[in-house]
This record gives C-alpha cells, structure tokens and sequence, in this order.
C-alpha cells in the first residue's frame, strides 16, 4: 500500500508526527461514533420489526458468539491497515493453523475407548500449535514484503493459495475429526458469566489491542509508519521490523481463531473461510479506519465487526434472504472507501 505524508488539519498542531498521529485518531474516533450510532439504530429497527425474538439475550449471545471468530482476525487486520500494510492470506492461514492443530491433538490425545485421559494438556498443545503455526505464516509474509518490497496484497494473496493448498494436501480436502468432545465443553461451548469463553478470549483480545495501539509507543509508531513510512525511518523508527511484527501478529491471531473454530465445532473447517479476509477488512473499514493507512481504533473495528453480524442475524430473523447481507457490506464498504478517498483529497488540497 502507498503511504503518504501526514496531513494538516485547520487549527491543529502539526508541529510533528505525534500531532498529525492525533488529528487521524481523532478523526477515527468521530467516525467510530457515527458507526456505533448506526448499529444502535439497526438493533432498534430488528428489535421493532420482530420484537422479542430479536431483543433477547440469548440472541445477542449468539451474536456475539458469531462474531468472535471476526474479532479476532479484525484487530489483526486493524493493525495492519493503520499500518499501511494489507493480509489477504488470514483465511487460509486460520484453515491451515486449525488443521495442523487438530491433526496433532488427534495424534496425541489417544482414542474415545480411552477416554482422552490427558484431553486438557492435548488442547493446551493443539492451541498453541495453532497459533504458533500462525504466527509463523505471518511472520514469512513480513518477511517476503519487507524484503521484496512487493506490494502486500500480491504476497499475500501467493501465500493466501499456498496456506490453503498445503492445508488441502494435508487433509486430502476433507475436514479433520475425532478431537476430544472437551474442546467443545471445555472450551467452545463454556459459558462464562453468562457468555461463551471464546467471546471472553475475543473481547480480552480486543481490549489488550485497543489499549497497546492508543497508549504505547508500539501503537505510535503504527500509526505513524501507515502515514508516512519514510518519515517514520528517518525519524529513528525501525520500520521493517515494527511491519514484520505487524504480519506476525496477524498470522497468531489467525491461528487462535482457527483453532477456537476448531472448539465450537469439533471438526476444522477447511472450506469454510474463504471469505474471512473480505470480512475483516470490510470490518475494519466501516469502524473508521483508512484504506490508505495511519488512520483507525479497535473500538471502530469492533463496531464494524458487529454490524454485519447483527444484519445477519436480524435478517434471518425476519425472513428476508441473508444473502442481501453480503450486498449491504459490498455497498457499504465501497461507500466507506470513497467516502475516505473524498476527504483525502480534500485534505491533501487544503494543505
């Protein structure tokens, strides 16, 4: 992705990098409210049109359930889009991470005639094979871009088809089976407060991510590499570094949505994430982030992960064909784009 310099705002404090960093996280904050606006406007208008059924609790946990996958994949996704970098890879590396946990928790766990004596030990394994398989597809595409100096989207989207291929090779295309039942008690199904666990993982997440990008250095310098990565190398910032980190992380927390699939589920699901990239991404931008970088927050993020989820949802519940879901998120994410690429260009002729 293209960076660029960081732009003036009328009556702002641009004495520096830190100040243009402040004015995009203000803009991103406003339009995460306008956005947060909008989901409270559609959980009213379900809740009037199918009343009880819709405004439930056990609703909402459903939601919030479906959606932590998402969460999960869109901080990553946040993360790099503010850095200026793009991950079109994160489905098949979520296939590729499940699969090879679930292939060595299968392995080791022993039979059903056994019992699964040491099933607690096996899972802790399977998810941290899972996330440090992840982490290391994240970790070759940093690599790959940083090195290459090829755009993102073009390693990614190679990695994106070797990730999905080896996983299919592993499995001869079919779904890995006869994980130990404790992954869905224990893990995918325990309720926690009244929640499912992996919507407490995907919020914790969520928050720790939240905090690091608004509050630390590391989060200062990802905004500041997505507005101007020369910039920011000149001013001391080991940006190759801090980009590969950004990928790395991505691809870990790929894994720890794979293998949570894994838990809710009991099986992998090797053709059922081909459109998590697309997601994430829309996700990321309809919370207020900015295609072209240096620009987003996780709350935006988080937001944007639930509209669509609580589209879904609603429409399903008002028996209208939960494919005009995917039309409403197209429209809307080109509408977000265009509307930033608008005000970008307004900002860049203002300066």
């Amino acid at each position: 992705m293209t960076p660029h310099l960081p732009i003036p705002t009328v009556g702002a404090d641009v004495s520096g990098p830190d100040a243009a960093n402040r004015v995009r996280r203000a803009a991103a904050a406003l339009t995460s409210n306008w956005v947060f606006l909008a989901l409270v406007v559609l959980v009213v208008a379900f809740s009037v049109q199918a009343g009880g059924t819709f405004f439930d609790a056990d609703n909402f946990r459903n939601i919030l359930f479906n959606a932590s996958g998402t969460i999960l994949l869109a901080v990553g996704t946040a993360y790099l889009i503010i850095g200026g970098q793009l991950d079109l890879s994160i489905g098949s590396v979520l296939v590729f991470s499940q699969v090879i946990a679930a292939k060595t928790i299968v392995a080791v766990s022993g039979s059903a005639e056994s019992g699964y004596p040491d099933a607690g030990a096996t899972i802790a394994l399977g998810i941290a094979v899972a996330v440090v398989v992840g982490a290391a597809w994240g970790l070759l595409n940093g690599v790959l871009v940083t090195r290459l100096k090829i755009p993102s989207f073009i390693i990614t989207l190679g990695t994106l088809g070797m990730a999905l291929g080896l996983a299919q090779v592993i499995t001869k295309g079919t779904d890995v089976t006869g994980l130990p039942p404790q992954m869905v008690t224990g893990i995918g199904m325990r309720q926690v407060l009244g929640l499912p666990l992996p919507v407490w993982i995907a919020a914790a997440v969520a928050v720790v991510a939240g905090l690091v990008l608004a509050r630390t250095q590391f989060g200062r310098y990802t905004y500041a590499i997505g507005s101007n990565a020369e910039g920011a190398r000149r001013s001391g910032i080991k940006v190759t570094r801090h980009q590969v980190v950004l990928f790395t992380m991505m691809g870990a927390l790929a894994g720890l949505a794979g293998v949570l699939d894994v838990a809710r589920y009991t099986t992998t699901q090797v053709s059922g994430h081909s459109a998590d990239n697309l997601v994430a991404i829309a996700a990321v931008i309809i919370g207020g982030a900015s295609l072209f970088g240096g620009r987003g927050t996780i709350f935006g993020t988080a937001v944007g992960v639930m509209i669509p989820a609580v589209l879904n949802n609603g429409l399903v519940i008002v028996n209208v064909q939960p494919f005009w879901q995917t039309v409403a998120i197209g429209a809307i994410l080109i509408v977000a784009v265009a509307v930033d690429d608008i005000k970008r260009r307004q900002q860049l002729r203002a300066s």
